[in-house]
Parts: C-alpha cells; structure tokens; sequence
C-alpha cells in the first residue's frame, strides 16, 4: 500500500508554495494585471553587504486598448520571504 501511495501521489503532506502571485494597476487604464513570480526559477542572487538577496523583475502588459508596460521588481531573502517590491507604471492592489 505505502508503495502505491508514493506512486500515485497519496500523500498527504501539503505542497510547499512555489508562486508568489500579485495584482498591479495600470496608472495610464486602470486595468487590473495578474502576475506571479516562480519562486524556484525567476529569483537572481543579488550579494550584498548584510547576505545574499535574491530579487526578481517582471514587466506586465494588460490585454486591453492600453499597451503600458507595468514593470514590477521583488526582493526575496534565501528562504524566498518577500523583503521589498516596487513598481513601475502601476501600483499594487
């Protein structure tokens, strides 16, 4: 039974969260864009004075008649806990 379990993926411990996901505001529109961040792949390793920080950079455009471009940028510490974020063209809901 324990190996049909691990085949088969019974297992019942809760999945660790992969995505950090947020929600900006076109400054120009109005238009709320959806965005996520996968926490195993975009982070950059950013070293600096007090430890490593590791930090991604997403731009979004909205499917509406605006084509602003939204740029958002997060800094996360190793364990990936959002530090910081900042955004650009937007703000976040």
């Amino acid at each position: 039974m324990n190996f049909l379990q691990k085949l088969f993926g019974g297992s019942s411990s809760k999945p660790d969260k992969r995505y950090y996901t947020f929600t900006v505001k076109c400054k120009r529109c109005g238009e709320l864009i959806e965005g996520r961040v996968d926490l195993d792949n975009d982070p950059s390793v950013e070293y600096e004075e007090g430890g490593d920080v590791y930090y991604a950079r997403k731009v979004l455009i909205g499917e509406g008649r605006c084509f602003q471009r939204v740029e958002a940028l997060f800094k996360f510490t190793p364990e990936r806990t959002l530090i910081e974020r900042e955004v650009t063209g937007g703000e976040f809901v």
